[in-house]
């Protein structure tokens, strides 16, 4: 299972940011990190991007790039927003799929729309249609979803928050795993470190600071 996560945007694109300076970019990639993570906790599952934090990556490169690497599932996260530039009531969670509508993306939609309202308890705005480049231009099933607005005072304070971040990208896993019937990896290979000491007092400190940070030890003579 190939998936590609779009972190929309780039850190210096233009226009891009609520009205106190937080850039759309942050959220999209703070997002499309935590779901790479999680993602990658199941069986078969290879994900890639297709933003870069050096440059805003041409639409046509990204979606070039995933059709090249012949992906199951491309992803864009986004950040909303509405007006000339300040604050407003506009708010809530939407989806995109491409106009025709295929039925693959429609479904994944459905999906990820139904777990973010869940999640997050934003006013749903549904699943809509757009001849976004993104949803057009590739080749595999393709979702665009925005995920609260940044010229909306609250959402954009939520938008900032590393809380929000993790149930957005824990709402657009679950519904990836859903649609694809994926499954977790049954065991996280573990790698033991063995260390020798002449002086049982070092053997007894580091094992002690060990067990500080978290870790299991235990001392063999």
């Amino acid at each position: 299972m190939k998936i590609i996560l779009d972190a929309g945007h780039g850190f210096s694109t233009s226009g891009k940011r609520s009205p106190n300076g937080m850039r759309e970019y942050e959220f999209n990639r703070a997002v499309a990190e935590l779901a790479k993570e999680m993602l990658e906790s199941y069986q078969n599952t290879v994900v890639s991007f297709a933003h870069s934090d050096i440059r805003d990556v041409p639409l046509a490169e990204r979606t070039a790039l995933a059709n090249k690497q012949n992906a199951d599932c491309y992803l864009s996260i986004h950040a909303n927003a509405f007006g000339t530039g300040g604050w407003n009531s506009a708010g809530g969670i939407e989806t995109y799929v491409y106009p025709s509508k295929p039925r693959e993306a429609l479904a994944l939609a459905q999906k990820i729309q139904r777990n973010l309202i869940s999640s997050t308890g934003l006013r749903d705005r549904g699943v809509k249609t757009a001849d976004f480049q993104v949803l057009r231009e590739t080749k595999m099933t393709a979702v665009l979803v925005e995920c609260g607005f940044m010229t909306n005072k609250e959402e954009a304070s939520l938008l900032r928050t590393p809380l929000y971040q993790k149930r957005c990208a824990q709402a657009i896993v679950k519904a990836i795993a859903e649609q694809y019937g994926l499954r977790k990896n049954d065991k996280i290979k573990q790698y033991k470190v063995q260390v020798a000491f002449s002086e049982k007092q070092l053997a007894e400190k580091l094992a002690g600071n060990l067990k500080k940070d978290g870790f299991n030890a235990t001392i063999i003579e």
